[in-house]
């Protein structure tokens, strides 16, 4: 693919040195930049972006950046890097939203089901800012219900996924016949066939909880970057990029 863009130079070192930082310093920036649930005590408004630069393991850092490598340069190439980085960032602020807004439903089916069960809502929202939670919850509410809800409050995202699902999204639609390859199985697919199954499999995973991917995976993070992605590309290509255009 030729030299590195400088958007993804960039994007590539601060996710790195981020990484290393989290093994340095330990669990106190993994709590600092990564996102929380809105009521949890360890949340800040810089996480719906520091998130993005924040990984689980090495795995995890490996697969996405080069990802966002593979799919994000041509995408830069042919945009520039104002416009690369503005999209690049955009779909990672609505893989946020998006996760949120599902973390929101869990947490409110779970507090729902407690309240019918005559727990009050404040008692466990005390309870699980205080990082703990009452054996009695499985008891007298569905497992699976309370098991989210305490999940989608305590547990923090991380990773450039949400982002990376926006480049895949613009990659299919510019490049729709480029032939992509999963690693477990080495046929050639169609980027216009691969990504919609590869998000397709996300909402199964998100919605059914069977993980498709892995455990602890965003699959609303995923699905939400996807989303953004989808909604800048229709917008920006009906209007032929001309009048609403970056010029950089």
């Amino acid at each position: 693919m030729g030299r590195i863009t400088e958007g993804i130079k960039h994007l590539l070192i601060i996710n790195v040195l981020l990484f290393v930082a989290t093994f340095l310093l330990g669990e106190q920036l993994f709590g600092w930049l990564a996102l929380w649930y809105p009521q949890n005590l360890n949340f800040g408004i810089w996480q719906v972006v520091s998130h993005m630069f924040m990984h689980g393991g090495i795995a995890h850092i490996l697969f996405n950046m080069y990802a966002l490598w593979a799919f994000g340069s041509p995408l830069e190439r042919m945009w520039g890097t104002r416009k690369f980085l503005f999209f690049y960032f955009s779909a990672g602020l609505g893989a946020a939203l998006i996760h949120t807004g599902w973390n929101y439903y869990q947490v409110s089916q779970g507090l729902d089901a407690l309240a019918a069960a005559g727990i009050p809502e404040v008692q466990v929202i005390d309870a699980l800012t205080q990082g703990k939670y009452s054996p009695a919850w499985m008891e007298v509410a569905p497992r699976q219900v309370v098991q989210s809800m305490m999940d989608s409050f305590m547990t923090p995202a991380v990773g450039a996924s949400g982002a990376i699902y926006g480049i895949l999204v613009a990659f299919g639609m510019l490049f729709p016949n480029s032939e992509l390859f999963l690693i477990f199985l080495p046929i050639p697919i169609k980027a216009k066939y691969f990504i919609p199954g590869l998000i397709l499999l996300d909402l199964f995973s998100g919605v059914t909880g069977q993980p498709i991917f892995g455990q602890n995976i965003a699959n609303f993070a995923h699905l939400g970057g996807a989303l953004f992605g989808f909604i800048m590309m229709w917008y920006w290509k009906k209007n032929q990029f001309n009048k609403n255009r970056w010029d950089l």
